[in-house]
């Protein structure tokens, strides 16, 4: 029986994770982290429709017996959830390789994402799969944009946004993580070279239409601007923003970024619990819709100037559920396939977009295209 091992399994995003993987039959999942309570806990909502067994495991990434503890569990398969990834190493992904284990993980940082490659060879040699990334971005992005790719001769511009609902449910992890960088710079490719833009900064509004409308956007660090202007062939810019659905909440971010930018704040990450704890005062006010954006322009293959607008509608609160999506594909692929694909990669053209389609429609998510 396949062991699946889910570190932070009962946090935002790996909870939806073991609710989507219980469903298969012959597997045993770990749910894991430092709070045994918070595991159980998890287990008792989620065991009635479980087909898994669910195990509840107090373990930490960060002790010292971490890799003896991996090693001795032997699992098949591992999903890192536990962020912020900012400012970790690779301690997690290099202790299931050693312990013969696949890997997975949802990081949103940057380096880590697209650093992921240093440990291709030894994942080879070991023949495991090391995955980083498999998330909204670039995981979902990336089968957005190379579904449509085709369709272009070169492309000029990939322009990507993601706006959340005010009630939709945020996690610290990711909270934290924005906050690390708001209103520093991050490198990112525009006008046709790489210069710095600043984390939260250059603030605009964006009409997704829809159950959404207009949301406020700005600058967001995400291992896409990185990664995407090389894979494929951007002359002009690659961008992400997302935004905050209250104005008031995005507007104060603004602030907050222009306070760091000129160095009165060094980091507001540590203000992370009381931001989300004073966040949740605003939580009777907005909606629970959010929504994502990609769009493409370039030139089609008759020479003549193509946009291509891809966006995405998560009702009722389901938002949270986009991030994980790339890793349950992934992980539903190792599980029920015997996969020879080995080595470590960033989770970039690693799907096909209708591979997300069954669980859209089981979300009740729906996206349209704007030729």
């Amino acid at each position: 029986m396949r062991k699946v091992l889910i570190l932070g399994g009962y946090g935002n995003f790996g909870k939806r994770i073991v609710e989507n993987l219980a469903k298969i039959e012959n597997i045993i999942i770990y749910v894991a982290g430092r709070n045994r309570d918070k595991a159980t806990a998890c287990i008792n909502q989620l065991k009635a429709n479980s087909a898994a067994n669910l195990v509840p495991l107090t373990i930490d990434i960060f002790a010292s017996d971490f890799e003896e503890r991996l090693k001795t569990l032997s699992p098949y398969l591992v999903i890192h959830t536990s962020g912020p990834f900012q400012g970790q190493d690779y301690r997690v992904p290099k202790a299931c390789i050693e312990a013969n284990a696949h890997y997975i993980d949802l990081a949103d940082d940057r380096r880590f994402v697209c650093d992921i490659a240093k440990l291709n060879t030894h994942a080879k040699e070991k023949e495991v799969l090391v995955v980083s990334g498999a998330s909204s971005v670039p995981g979902l992005s990336s089968a957005v944009v190379e579904h449509y790719q085709a369709q272009f001769k070169s492309l000029t511009s990939i322009d990507l946004a993601i706006a959340p609902g005010n009630k939709a449910e945020r996690g610290l992890a990711t909270v934290e993580a924005i906050l690390s960088y708001t209103g520093h710079p991050l490198h990112a490719f525009k006008d046709g070279r790489w210069q710095d833009v600043f984390g939260w900064m250059d603030s605009n509004v964006n009409d997704f239409g829809g159950i959404v409308g207009k949301r406020h956007l700005a600058n967001v660090d995400v291992p896409d601007l990185e990664l995407f202007p090389e894979r494929y062939s951007v002359t002009e810019r690659v961008t992400f923003q997302a935004g905050l659905e209250l104005s008031i909440l995005h507007k104060t971010m603004v602030g907050m970024a222009t306070l760091a930018k000129k160095g009165f704040v060094k980091n507001w990450a540590p203000m992370a619990k009381s931001i989300v704890t004073a966040s949740k005062l605003f939580l009777p006010f907005g909606t629970d819709n959010g929504a994502m954006e990609v769009l493409l322009k370039g030139i089609d293959q008759n020479d003549n100037e193509k946009s291509i607008k891809w966006r995405l509608y998560a009702p009722n609160g389901n938002g949270p559920y986009i991030p994980t999506l790339s890793t349950i594909i992934l992980a539903k692929k190792l599980l029920e396939t015997n996969t020879t694909d080995a080595g470590a990669k960033p989770c970039v053209g690693l799907f096909k977009l209708s591979d997300f389609a069954p669980y859209f429609d089981v979300l009740d998510i729906h996206s349209e295209t704007q030729l």
